[in-house]
């Protein structure tokens, strides 16, 4: 679409006063399908932002941080994790996000981590065989095997995999407490505590005897205990649901889509475009503020100065301009870059480990292990959030082997 670059000539912003946090959490793409046939950009009077649905518009404010800022006022992110990397502008972003090294990169992950993969998807299929012929795929599989993970990862010698599922759930409910919840507010902080707590006793040891996790990289560097903490919270957040959500959903829909699975069992190399397709059509972070720094025109509408902006990657990857019937899940469409990672400078640092842990190991090991994987009849499967999304419930049965 050609921008107008004359504020004059913009469109005045509408708003979507129809739309409620409830319906957002129960479903939000028929709500995006509205808002994206209107605008692209709406005020929501629900969230007190404005939510921008359309593909076009979301590149756009990805990579233009001189127009669109990442510092955002009143962020309940700040609120809930911290000021992290996410929430800052280069050159400040770009320091902290040089801090993090090639840990969570492919080499690191290739040299260090796959094997560590291996051996966490080795131990919960097992649990999961055991529990059998029928389980929730979600709860016994992809949550803790995404939160051990992370675990070692990030170097939290000193918690369990519970730990990190209680805090990262908690912290990501209070990034996305639109609703001003208290009781959702008093869990984010006392995972925020709890979260510092463990950072101050793990630096010290692995300052005495390092390895090769993101904390003990983190010991070493002349970086500001709250720089780290901040960073640590939001890497606690999206690293685990990224990779759980991802997984849940792809598994989902390729048991929803037969003939696609048996396309992906017979060409193995196809995992990598099952999850690709899996993450366009259910992004796992579905949307993340920007401010507007001055009155602006971005695809046709103008934007305020100071606007509250909800990039809601959810829907701009479900743009019908872009992508060739965009609601289906569809393994064979043609290639198109998804958003579902962000992009520019905050492209986010965690795609590695999810694809390496989700494509490279647990689903392809996950359907050799469990013969004829499908879903339970008697049990259908819950999504729920806008903001971050996800299969939340998968009950699915297997034959014994």
């Amino acid at each position: 679409m050609t921008r107008t670059a004359d504020p004059a000539e913009a469109r005045p912003i509408p708003v979507a006063d129809w739309v409620t946090i409830a319906d957002l959490y129960a479903d939000p793409f028929p709500l995006y399908q509205r808002m994206r046939a209107e605008a692209p950009v709406h005020w929501v009077p629900a969230v007190n932002r404005y939510l921008v649905t359309d593909y076009a518009a979301c590149h756009t404010i990805e990579q233009d941080q001189d127009r669109f800022s990442a510092d955002e006022t009143g962020s309940l992110m700040k609120r809930a994790m911290g000021h992290s990397m996410l929430r800052k502008d280069d050159p400040a972003h770009d320091v902290d996000r040089k801090a993090y090294g090639g840990v969570l990169r492919p080499n690191a992950i290739k040299k260090h981590w796959n094997a560590v993969f291996e051996r966490n998807c080795t131990t919960y299929l097992e649990r999961l065989a055991k529990a059998g012929p029928g389980a929730d795929l979600i709860a016994e599989f992809a949550a803790p095997y995404a939160a051990e993970n992370l675990r070692l990862v990030l170097g939290f010698h000193n918690a369990t995999q519970d730990d990190l599922q209680r805090w990262s759930q908690t912290l990501i409910d209070g990034a996305g407490n639109y609703a001003d919840d208290p009781d959702v507010w008093a869990e984010a902080e006392r995972s925020w505590h709890e979260v510092d707590a463990a950072i101050d006793e793990v630096l010290p040891r692995l300052r005495e005897d390092p390895d090769h996790s993101l904390l003990s990289g983190l010991a070493h560097l002349p970086i500001p205990l709250e720089a780290i903490r901040a960073n640590l919270k939001m890497t606690i957040g999206g690293g685990l649901n990224e990779p759980r959500d991802a997984l849940g959903t792809t598994v989902w829909a390729l048991l929803s889509n037969p003939d696609q699975l048996r396309q992906v069992l017979a060409e193995p190399s196809r995992w990598s475009a099952a999850f690709e397709e899996s993450v366009r059509w259910v992004a796992p972070i579905g949307m993340y503020p920007r401010e507007s720094t001055g009155d602006t025109v971005l695809e046709g509408v103008l934007v305020p100065e100071g606007a509250r902006l909800g990039v809601v990657v959810g829907a701009a990857n479900r743009d019908p301009k872009v992508f060739a019937d965009p609601e289906t899940y569809d393994i064979n469409r043609a290639k198109q870059p998804h958003l579902a990672f962000g992009g520019g400078n905050h492209f986010c640092a965690g795609a590695w480990v999810a694809r390496a842990s989700v494509v490279g190991v647990a689903m392809p090991r996950l359907f050799d292990a469990l013969p004829h994987l499908r879903l339970d009849p008697e049990a259908p499967a819950l999504s729920g959030g806008w903001v971050f999304r996800g299969v939340l419930r998968l009950p699915v049965r297997w034959d014994r082997g």
